[in-house]
């Protein structure tokens, strides 16, 4: 802001007054930058829906054919990130078989899970599965790169094999970890 001085020096000389005035005080400008900055790292959220098979028939229905049902996984992740997702044996596997157990009946139902067909999201569930859903190497699901931070959807493609012999139960169940790796 510009301002002027009051009379800086009142001399007299020869009985007139003279009056010096300074000159106007500098209104200079004064710059800075500043920087704004943050990181966006890679992150991704998952949520399940289990695998229902209804029921078994093993005299009947399911004596000669599957019992087939679909569950879905869904993942959020932050653009371009480039997730895969593991499905853990469950909590009743015996080596690398998948089973659900009845606590009433003391017995258990083999079934297991596979990957859709391909990993385009929303992709329908073919059977029988093809691909075994596991934690590693060809049986880890790659999904493709969030081309937003829109969730996305893929299906779980579950069967329980025809013919086996389970005894009277009605809570044949199984707990499996679903992991979402970024």
């Amino acid at each position: 802001m510009a301002r002027w001085l009051l009379p800086d020096v009142l001399k007299i000389a020869g009985g007139l007054a003279c009056v010096v005035f300074m000159e106007q005080a500098g209104a200079g400008v004064g710059t800075s930058t500043l920087t704004a900055q943050t990181s966006v790292n890679a992150n991704c959220t998952i949520s399940t829906v289990g695998v229902v098979f209804g029921n078994y028939n093993p005299i009947g229905t399911n004596l000669t054919n599957d019992l087939n049902a679909s569950g879905s996984i869904t993942i959020a992740c932050v653009k371009d990130t480039a997730p895969s997702i593991a499905l853990g044996l469950g909590n009743n596997a015996s080596g690398t078989t998948r089973r659900m157990f009845d606590a009433s009946a003391a017995d258990y139902l083999v079934y297991e899970l596979y990957q859709p067909p391909n990993n385009a999201s929303g992709t329908a569930c073919t059977y029988p599965g093809s691909t075994v859903w596991r934690t590693s190497g060809a049986n880890l699901f790659t999904a493709t790169s969030a081309p937003t931070k829109s969730a996305r959807t893929y299906n779980i493609c579950g069967t329980v094999p025809k013919a086996q012999n389970p005894s009277i139960g009605s809570s044949y169940a199984d707990t499996v970890v679903a992991t979402v790796n970024f």
